[in-house]
């Protein structure tokens, strides 16, 4: 099988083509330009380079959040259209299922962090077990405070990735609990882990994918704090 997968929804924009698990070729840049820009030339001169074409894709998978709004919007959008353009399936896939698989490699608990501010992170934890991640909870916004709460009760120290992985890594650090932090080149979100994570699930249409935000956007949140108290 033929997977053409998009990663764009936090600071790294990125695309991967696999074939059967195995990978064909990968694009991946955390320039910080609009995923609008990036995404889509970039898997046009991946599938060029290969000698291929949209067309010959089985799967289209992007990672549907959590994340970004914008960035989710512009990938979810991007497989959408691509999946009815060429009349193929796709998945949608969890950023954080599909980091999970950058930890492969360290084993132990995998802690996937992306920073959704306030204090808070996107989170879920994972286990390595026979080569992949196993789910421990779901995806989440949780709280710096929690989640170091929760990380404490562990046996082991975890292995920290994602675009919040930084600012994790200081806030245990400074409580004294351990934690191992990702290389850079394990540390960003990418296709690859979103093909690998899209693997096994049931394929859909285009026009069921759906994004998957966890939490109101900023503006959402303002107008209804607006509206508790009496504004317009």
């Amino acid at each position: 099988m033929l997977i053409l997968a998009f990663e764009s929804s936090a600071k790294a924009a990125s695309v991967a083509l696999l074939r059967d698990g195995r990978l064909l070729g990968q694009s991946t840049q955390v320039s910080a330009l609009t995923h609008s820009r990036t995404l889509l030339p970039m898997a046009e001169d991946l599938l060029k380079n290969c000698e291929l074409k949209p067309a010959d894709v089985d799967l289209f998978a992007v990672a549907q959040g959590p994340g970004s709004f914008t960035g989710i919007r512009i990938g979810v959008s991007t497989v959408k259209g691509l999946a009815w353009a060429t009349d193929k399936p796709c998945v949608g896939v969890s950023t954080l299922e599909a980091l999970a698989w950058h930890g492969v490699a360290a084993g132990g608990i995998v802690c996937p962090v992306m920073d959704a501010r306030r204090s808070q992170v996107y989170n879920a934890l994972f286990e390595i077990r026979e080569g992949k991640p196993v789910r421990l909870c779901e995806d989440r916004p949780i709280s710096l405070e929690e989640l170091a709460a929760e990380l404490e009760k562990l046996a082991s120290p975890v292995f920290l990735l994602g675009d919040g992985a930084a600012l994790t890594a200081d806030f245990l650090q400074k409580r004294g609990l351990p934690f191992r932090l990702a290389p850079d080149n394990l540390l960003w979100q990418d296709g690859w882990g979103v093909a690998m994570a899209a693997q096994g699930k049931t394929p859909i249409s285009g026009e069921e994918l759906l994004p998957v935000y966890l939490r109101l956007s900023q503006a959402e949140r303002e107008r209804q704090e607006r509206l508790a108290h009496g504004e317009t």
